[in-house]
């Protein structure tokens, strides 16, 4: 079989692109972090030689970044800063929250010395709330200090400008270290910071960064670690083909797993794995129902990659949700007498080994790897590769009509597994549980092609039942997590006690939900395909 024309893959970009509209400038930038070894291997490479434009250039750049005194720019993702080099002074206004995990919108302009000057930005532009702001309202919050060296490549096709940066970020007497390298686009396509970033990965050991400077100043002034990031809707539509239904969904997926990343390096709290965790799922399921339409080898690495981190990040989810929810809940239904509070002490050398085994994989070249293959995935639609001529015509189609019969696949097969749903087995009833999930995660995919009162409908009956057979299965991970905590522990010690209030505990609990799932699971068999 042949593989896709050029012409044929030049027409499904013709039939996605939409009508172009006027974009503020944008920065487009990939962050590696970097140990000072690790950056003078870099800046000493052939890679970096052999692509190199100039001989490059190194400057001093100290920074001060301005809010007002409740963080009114912060709070609506703005940074502003005055920075010099040298004798030259730029003030620089920078808007995050686009789609796209490596855009940034920004606006530059020369100064005459180191004063803020408002006006001279674009304000209409911009808008509120700096519009309403006079310099008079901002204050210095906190300042950077970076020796930055400079080289500009051609590299895949593209301009890429090399920054490796070393130097301090300053909030009072609170300072953070920034070793790291940037590289930022110039002209070209954005998947060439990706492929440029794995053939570094090649040459010295590096980790992805999804946090800017001023995130980490802000962190730094305020001692706040940064927030979990849930799931948000796929941008698909109505006029989009199958091929950009894909890119949509993938690319949502990357920017979640992404959005992540900093919360859970910096251990901010259970949310962030928890949300790592989903995105990883939500990419999971959305290989495993995609590669049933178009079956392509580069999903197949992406897919066992996420597998692999995922699995890493178990544990702590389960040790966490052990801890601060499942051993809280059971004590204000009025067992806190049971001794639980032992349970909860026990277990946490689990939870702190749990995350330093997921910061060891981190910090593993191997996970950066992953996370920037995927993203050149989704800018170079490398899905289309090695695809037979007869895949195109599903590529091309509309995304409508692709959605309806992925979905209705994905709903037969959950159908399916709840066959005699009376007398399923646990093991038969967790492999329901898991269809029914991949079932959501693909109905919230493609919701904003449906999304009305029927989708909605259709949406609950489908996570009522998820839950209600979700209840056995934390059970079950309850059970394995008082194995390990019991194990060496003499049968009537206290821990032995504690674990068998939470065993009856979870078991009545357990009866309860079983008297209500078969009603939930008549009501999700009757409901209506809302795609149909």
């Amino acid at each position: 079989m042949d593989a896709v024309p050029r012409d044929d893959a030049a027409q499904l970009d013709a039939v996605a692109a939409s009508e172009p509209q006027k974009q503020p400038p944008r920065e487009i930038e990939l962050k590696l972090a970097a140990s000072p070894d690790a950056l003078e291997t870099l800046r000493g490479a052939d890679l970096i030689a052999r692509h190199a434009r100039n001989q490059g250039v190194t400057r001093r750049l100290d920074a001060v970044y301005y809010d007002t005194p409740d963080r009114l720019l912060d709070r609506n993702g703005l940074a502003l800063r005055v920075r010099r080099s040298g004798k030259r002074h730029v003030q620089t206004l920078k808007r995050s929250g686009s789609g796209d995990p490596l855009a940034r919108d920004e606006w530059e302009v020369a100064l005459p010395d180191a004063a803020l000057d408002l006006a001279l930005l674009p304000l209409a532009e911009i808008g509120e709330p700096l519009a309403s702001l006079s310099a008079g309202q901002l204050a210095p919050v906190f300042a950077t200090r970076i020796r930055r060296r400079l080289r500009r490549l051609d590299y895949a096709g593209a301009l890429i400008e090399i920054a490796f940066d070393d130097g301090t970020i300053e909030a009072g007497e609170k300072t953070l270290q920034v070793s790291e390298v940037e590289l930022e686009l110039k002209e070209g396509e954005a998947a060439a910071l990706y492929e440029l970033g794995l053939a570094m990965l090649d040459v010295a050991p590096l980790q992805l960064a999804t946090q800017s400077k001023s995130a980490r100043g802000y962190g730094l002034a305020f001692a706040r670690l940064p927030q979990a990031v849930k799931a948000k809707p796929v941008e698909i539509g109505e006029h989009d083909n199958a091929d950009a239904a894909i890119a949509a969904i993938l690319a949502n997926t990357h920017k979640q797993l992404l959005g992540n990343l900093a919360p859970v390096v910096t251990q901010s709290g259970p949310e962030g794995v928890h949300q790592m965790r989903v995105s990883l799922r939500r990419l999971r399921s959305a290989l495993s129902v995609l590669k049933r339409e178009v079956a392509s080898p580069a999903f197949e690495p992406i897919g066992r990659e996420a597998k692999r981190l995922g699995h890493v990040l178990g544990p702590a989810r389960n040790w966490d949700v052990f801890i601060t929810q499942t051993v809280p809940d059971i004590e204000a239904d009025s067992l806190n007498d049971a001794g639980l509070s032992l349970l909860c002490k026990a277990a946490e050398p689990h939870q702190t080994k749990s995350y330093a085994d997921i910061a060891k994989r981190l910090a593993n070249p191997q996970t950066s790897r992953f996370l920037l293959s995927f993203g050149a995935l989704i800018e170079r639609r490398g899905w289309r590769s090695g695809l037979p001529s007869e895949a195109m015509a599903v590529l091309a189609e509309p995304a409508d009509d692709f959605a309806g019969r992925v979905l209705a696949r994905t709903h037969r097969q959950a159908l399916k597994r709840g066959r005699g749903f009376g007398s399923l087995r646990p093991e038969g009833r967790h492999e329901l549980r898991l269809a029914l999930k991949k079932l959501r995660y693909t109905a919230e995919f493609f919701l904003p092609l449906h999304d009305g009162a029927a989708a909605r409908r259709y949406l609950a009956r489908l996570s009522r039942l998820q839950e209600a057979l979700g209840l056995a299965n934390d059970a079950a991970t309850t059970q394995h997590l008082l194995a390990e905590l019991r194990g060496g522990k003499a049968p009537g010690s206290d821990l032995h006690f504690a674990a068998g209030a939470i065993h009856g505990w979870q078991s009545r609990h357990t009866i309860e939900a079983g008297r209500k799932l078969k009603r939930r699971w008549r009501r999700f068999e009757a409901a209506s395909p809302f795609w149909s």
